[in-house]
C-alpha cells in the first residue's frame, strides 16, 4: 500500500466567476479582521483606561481570532485561485493543531468571561479583590497551556494513524473529521480519545456559562432601578451574543450534524466559525463601545 504523504484539498467547486468574487471577498474579510483585532490588542495594552480585567480577556480572544484566521484563510485563497492544491501530511497536522488550539481556547476564555461577569454583577463588592491582574494572567496562561496539552496528545495520536487510500479532502482547510475518514486504519481509539476530551472541554464550559449567567439575570431582575439593570445587561449582552454564535456553529458542525447534511452547508458552517466569527467578535465587543471609542481616540488623536 501507498503511504500518503500529501492531502489534496478541493476547496469550492464552482465557476471562475465566482471564485474570483469569493477571493475578493474573503481577502477583503481578512484584511479587517486582522486590523480590527490587531487594534483591539494595541489599544487594550497601550491604555490605562482599558486595563480591567474584561478587555485583558477581550484582548486574549482578538489574539486567539488573529491566530485561527491566520491559519485558515491565507491557504483557502489559495485553493480558491487554483480550485485544488495539495498540502503536506505535515502541514496538515500543523493546519489541524492551530485551528484546534484556537477553537478550544475560545470555548475555555468564553468560560472565563462569563466567570468574570458574574463576580462583576454577582459579588461586585469583592470584584477587584477577586479578579487581580496576576489572577486574570494565571487564568489565561492556564487556558493557553490546557489547550496546547490537549492538541499535542490528540495530533501525536492521529499521526500514529496510517494513511495509505484516497489523499483527496473535500474541504478548504484539514478539518479534524475529514482527516480520519481518509485513513485507513482503526480510527476507534481516536474518536474516543476526542469524545472523552470533549466532556470537560465543552459541557463542563457551557454549564458554567449558563449557570453564571442564571445567576446575573437573576440579580439584575432584583435591582430596583431600571437604568442600573440596562446597564447590568448591556455589560452581558456581547458575550451572550458571541458565546451563542460560537456553540450554534460548533454543535451544528461537530455535536448534532442534521442527517444527511450536505457538504455545501457543513462547508458553510465551517466558513462561519473560521473567516466571518473572528470578524464579528471585535465588532460585537467594540462597536458600541464607549470605552473603546474614547481609547481609539485618544490614542490616534483624532
Amino acid at each position: 500500500m501507498t503511504v500518503v504523504t500529501e492531502f489534496i484539498l478541493t476547496g469550492f467547486q464552482t465557476s471562475q466567476i465566482s471564485r474570483f468574487l469569493m477571493f475578493f471577498l474573503f481577502i477583503v474579510i481578512y484584511g479587517f479582521t486582522i486590523f480590527f483585532n490587531l487594534l483591539i490588542i494595541i489599544l487594550v495594552s497601550s491604555n490605562k483606561s482599558l486595563h480591567s480585567p474584561m478587555y485583558f480577556f477581550i484582548s486574549q480572544l482578538s489574539i486567539s481570532d488573529i491566530l485561527l484566521t491566520s491559519d485558515i484563510v491565507p491557504k483557502m485563497l489559495h485553493i480558491i485561485l487554483l480550485s485544488r492544491v495539495t498540502i503536506t501530511f505535515t502541514d496538515c497536522m500543523a493546519q489541524v493543531c492551530v485551528f484546534g488550539a484556537s477553537e478550544t481556547f475560545e470555548c475555555l476564555l468564553l468560560t472565563v468571561m462569563s466567570y468574570d461577569r458574574y463576580v462583576a454583577i454577582c459579588i461586585p463588592l469583592r470584584y477587584t479583590s477577586i479578579m487581580t491582574s496576576s489572577y486574570c494572567v494565571m487564568l489565561a496562561i492556564v487556558s493557553w497551556l490546557v489547550t496546547f496539552s490537549i492538541m499535542v496528545v490528540i495530533i501525536t495520536t492521529i499521526s500514529l494513524l496510517n494513511f495509505c487510500g484516497p489523499n483527496i479532502i473535500d474541504h478548504f482547510f484539514c478539518d479534524f473529521l475529514p482527516i480520519l475518514e481518509r485513513s485507513c486504519s482503526d480510527t476507534s481509539i481516536v474518536q474516543l480519545e476526542v469524545y472523552l476530551l470533549s466532556v470537560p472541554l465543552i459541557v463542563i464550559p457551557l454549564i458554567i456559562i449558563i449557570f453564571s449567567y442564571a445567576r446575573i439575570i437573576v440579580i439584575t431582575l432584583r435591582i430596583p432601578s431600571s437604568s442600573s439593570r440596562q446597564k447590568a445587561f448591556s455589560t452581558c449582552s456581547s458575550h451572550l451574543t458571541v458565546v451563542s454564535i460560537f456553540y450554534w456553529t460548533l454543535f451544528g458542525v461537530y455535536i448534532f450534524p442534521t442527517k444527511g447534511q450536505s457538504l455545501i452547508i457543513s462547508k458553510i458552517l465551517s466558513l462561519l466559525y473560521t473567516v466571518f466569527t473572528p470578524l464579528i467578535n471585535p465588532i460585537i465587543y467594540c462597536l458600541k463601545n464607549n470605552d473603546v471609542k474614547k481609547a481609539f481616540f485618544e490614542h490616534f488623536r483624532l
